[in-house]
């Protein structure tokens, strides 16, 4: 069925009927034929039932609400009129919300202040919880009257005496509705009445889309926007640190706003969802299932469910049945409220501890009295009261009543004892008489006032903007009242309500205010509603004390894909889950992190260095090769003994200097190689302890100057033996003679020269200075000699090694001359192990950190020392001290 042919079953065409049905095709894309229009007659329109609330008034406005959730069965016989069957299944909040708005405008005329001489009057249907049957309200009540056609002309209220007016109060179309449970109702209605420049204002449509004035130019509400409820949930999961987070949502746009605006208000804030389920009302079942085996498979322990509170039932009993009792549930004001589920055990096992936004509650004074004294034989026309005293008190009044011949009453069950007049409410507690917490009845209230200010500003005659109170500014008969004026009002609005508060509207909207509940378990066993904290605007406020969450404690629930990295480590994402499951990763050396949950590493300054735990940079420690320490005190050990060794030796060749041992192998050059042995022994000790200025100057000088000493002495004995032997064939007799001890010391000495004029060049123009190193022992700072010129170190090295060399070669060449004790092969086998400890030394000092690398040249200085003492003189020792026998000329000159 089309929408064209749908809205001509719902009530007779007239020509006030085909006008909105007109605009209704229009806003559906719809065309109406014109031969249609032409066969019709102005008649009253039918509405979904005939069951109402009315009061007769100077200014009537109208009321929808959603009493029934069964709505009537439609004939859809064409050729008769439609017949309607009453809604069923009566709802006890929306009928205290209907009494909310009875008792307003009861209360505004009652008032001296505001609209002082005018008579609000009411017209309120039930839509039955269908958009469908608030439309069709909704055109009823703008429908105007039965003898015009035409809707562009508004009513003259002035015309004719008050008693007249009031008369036909059904005859004239209301100028605003106060309406809409729900936001496709709202959407619906505000869409339709548009065009006509009717103002609505809803008390529970929420949906952040009727913000638009473009769209709903004549939509207000007295309800916040969702788009606040959901940025309260993110504030909540930040403020309690739940990164990871379950929704169960309606699948509607109700629900699919909330994750969207959920998501985008913790974007950057470690929020993740780890699933979203969606709840459809016709496969509520499968869906309430699903959505249980989702919670209790996830590892999120908070779920936040956007829905209306019959599908959270379903699904708690779903949850109920696999025994998930240990989830904390957050709430929506759809259900946050529910006495249902509040008073429901199965509900207590499953959802203890909800923390929920709800709608705001307010006190109106006198109307829980004004409740209590609600009794039909005082309201024999209203048929909604009379509904609810059979269904409360289990009979019917209306035989007793004087008007039981009324239609309102025409469907009376039969079978209800009648009443004996003496029910009261007085002392009946349920649903309908609570005004402990009035929520949905305050927003009608609000919406009430509003109505009634815009009004007054509009029938105001010396100045429209003048506020209520001033009594002379009201004319003493009454103006027509045109919707687009009304409409002009409220968009101008801003007065204080009988509470005190500040009302105005910004666009469709009024200042957004929650409170925060918490479900909380009694000792009598329902659980009750507690406050604790509200939400204005933007800002949350929370007594986090008085929360009893669902552990039954007071311990905030933890809710994370992974625990946050403490102190001393970062986070590191998983590839591909969400950012809130992560691994943590120890920082490096060097680099710190002092918060928990730190995304990065800090890198410590330059003379800092992290501590053992990565929590806090601390000074670097200063390190080099110290007296102290084992490695210092060994090689220390090495470099005396060796020196001790050397001056033993000394003393051996000194006491025994006569002897043929000592004299035939150069006894002058021996007691000179001791001595420069002894310096080199001596002169690794320079390298050990806290570098200095002139320590750096000192040790490497020292070390070249004692070593180049050392083998030109060994190369100057190789030459001579190889010139004694030599001098021994004929015709080279003389040649001894150039190698005198006159010319032996020469060339030590000038050999020597060499290496100090190198050493002093490179002194003067790049010595070696102190540095921290920083680069190698991490947590240390590593005080060291730094060599700006690396050449100059390396003429040192290689004149060294070009000495050696050349001795070794000199000593090669001269080891199988005929001699008992020929000390070429000595000189030979330690020039091999000192050329070895060095061509070892270069890659080793290269690739040594820190410290080490000092250790690595005094231990090739020590390791080449010891070769040359242990070659050459432990033979010679050995003979002198145990074999005297063969310190004899004899012995030494035998072939």
């Amino acid at each position: 069925m089309s929408w064209f042919t749908w809205l001509f079953t719902l009530w007779p065409p007239s020509a006030p009927s085909l006008l909105l049905v007109g605009l209704v095709g229009r806003q559906l894309g719809l065309r109406v034929g014109l031969q249609v229009v032409q066969t019709v007659t102005c008649s009253q329109w039918g509405t979904p039932s005939d069951q109402g609330l009315f009061q007769d008034g100077d200014v009537v406005i109208g009321g929808l609400f959603s009493l029934h959730y069964n709505p009537p069965a439609i004939d859809h016989d064409y050729t008769e009129l439609p017949h309607y069957e009453p809604c069923t299944g009566l709802e006890r909040v929306p009928l205290q919300n209907v009494y909310a708005m009875v008792f307003a405008v009861e209360e505004i005329n009652n008032s001296t202040t505001l609209l002082p001489g005018v008579k609000l009057g009411y017209r309120i249907f039930d839509s039955c919880g269908r958009p469908p049957w608030a439309l069709q309200a909704a055109l009823s009540l703008v429908g105007g009257d039965s003898s015009r056609c035409n809707l562009t002309d508004p009513p003259d209220y002035s015309a004719g005496n008050g008693e007249e007016v009031r008369k036909r109060r059904g005859d004239h179309p209301v100028p605003l509705i106060i309406g809409g449970a729900s936001s496709i109702t709202g959407k619906i209605l505000s869409r339709i009445l548009g065009p006509l420049s009717v103002p609505l204002i809803s008390y529970l449509s929420s949906c952040p889309c009727l913000s638009d004035r473009h769209q709903f130019p004549n939509f207000f509400r007295t309800i916040p926007s969702d788009i606040y409820q959901a940025r309260a949930f993110a504030q909540l999961a930040v403020q309690f640190n739940w990164t990871w987070i379950g929704a169960v949502v309606a699948n509607s746009n109700y629900g699919h706003m909330a994750v969207k605006i959920f998501q985008e208000e913790t974007q950057g804030k470690g929020v993740c969802l780890a699933f979203v389920e969606t709840l459809q009302r016709q496969n509520i079942v499968n869906d309430a299932r699903r959505a249980a085996l989702t919670i209790q498979a996830s590892t999120a322990r908070v779920i936040l469910i956007f829905s209306w509170y019959t599908d959270v039932r379903e699904l708690f009993l779903q949850l109920a049945k696999i025994n998930v009792t240990d989830r904390q549930f957050l709430a929506s004001e759809a259900w946050s409220t529910s006495a249902d589920l509040l008073q429901n055990l199965v509900t207590s096992k499953v959802a203890s501890g909800v923390l929920g936004v709800a709608i705001r509650s307010s006190p109106i004074p006198g109307f829980e009295s004004y409740l209590r004294s609600l009794h039909p034989f005082r309201h024999s026309d209203d048929g909604f009261l009379r509904e609810f005293w059979e269904a409360e008190f289990r009979c019917s009044p209306g035989a007793t009543l004087p008007f039981s011949h009324s239609s309102s009453f025409l469907n009376s069950k039969a079978s209800l004892p009648p009443c004996s007049g003496t029910e009261s409410l007085k002392g009946v507690q349920n649903l309908f008489t609570d005004t402990s917490q009035l929520r949905v009845a305050y927003n009608v209230y609000l919406a009430v006032y509003a109505a009634a200010h815009a009004l007054h500003s509009l029938l105001s005659c010396s100045d429209k903007d003048s506020p209520p109170g001033n009594n002379s500014s009201t004319c003493s008969s009454l103006k027509p009242i045109k919707p687009i004026e009304l409409l002009q009002r409220l968009n101008n609005l801003n007065f204080t309500t009988p509470q005190g508060e500040r009302l105005y509207f910004e666009g469709a909207d009024i200042p957004a205010k929650y409170d925060l509940v918490n479900w909380q378990s009694t000792p009598e066993g329902p659980q009750q509603l507690v406050l604790v904290g509200r939400v204005d605007g933007f800002y949350l406020r929370l007594n986090e004390t008085a929360i009893q969450w669902s552990t039954g404690s007071n311990q905030v629930p933890m809710s994370v894909c992974s625990e946050s990295c403490p102190p001393g480590t970062r986070k590191a994402e998983r590839k591909g889950e969400p950012l809130c499951c992560f691994d943590c990763i120890p920082c490096a050396d060097g680099e710190i992190s002092n918060k928990t949950g730190s995304l990065h590493c800090e890198l410590c300054p330059s003379d800092f260095w992290s501590n053992d735990e990565r929590t806090a940079c601390v000074p670097r420690q200063l390190d080099f090769l110290s007296f102290n320490e084992t490695l210092g005190i060994t090689l220390t050990t090495a470099a005396v003994s060796g020196a001790v060794v050397t001056t033993a030796v000394f003393v051996v060749f000194l006491c025994y200097r006569q002897t043929p041992m000592v004299r035939a192998n150069n006894s002058e050059l021996s007691f000179l190689l001791l001595l420069s042995l002894k310096l080199c022994f001596l002169c690794s000790l320079v390298f050990i302890g806290r570098p200095a200025v002139w320590s750096c100057r000192f040790q490497q000088a020292a070390f070249g100057i004692s070593f180049v000493l050392c083998v030109s002495c060994l190369q100057v004995k190789t030459i001579v033996v190889l010139a004694a032997f030599r001098s021994a064939r004929p015709g080279a007799e003389g040649l001894i003679r150039w190698f005198g001890p006159r010319q032996q010391r020469g060339s030590v000495c000038l050999l020597t020269c060499i290496q100090i004029i190198i050493c002093a060049v490179w002194l003067s123009l790049s010595p070696p200075v102190p540095r921290r190193n920083l680069g190698f022992q991490g947590s240390k700072v590593t005080l060291e000699c730094a060599m700006p010129s690396v050449v100059g170190f390396s003429l040192v090295l290689g004149y060294i090694g070009l000495l050696a060399c050349t001795c070794l070669l000199l000593a090669f060449l001269a080891r199988k001359l005929p001699d008992n004790f020929n000390e070429a092969k000595l000189i030979t086998f330690s020039m091999l192990i000192f050329c070895a400890v060095w061509v070892a030394f270069v890659p080793a000092y290269i690739s040594s950190p820190g410290k080490y690398t000092v250790a690595v040249e005094i231990f090739a200085i020590l390791a080449s020392s010891y070769g040359l003492l242990f070659c050459i003189f432990a033979p010679k020792c050995f003979i002198i001290l145990l074999r005297p026998e063969k310190n004899t000329k004899k012995q030494l000159l035998a072939k």
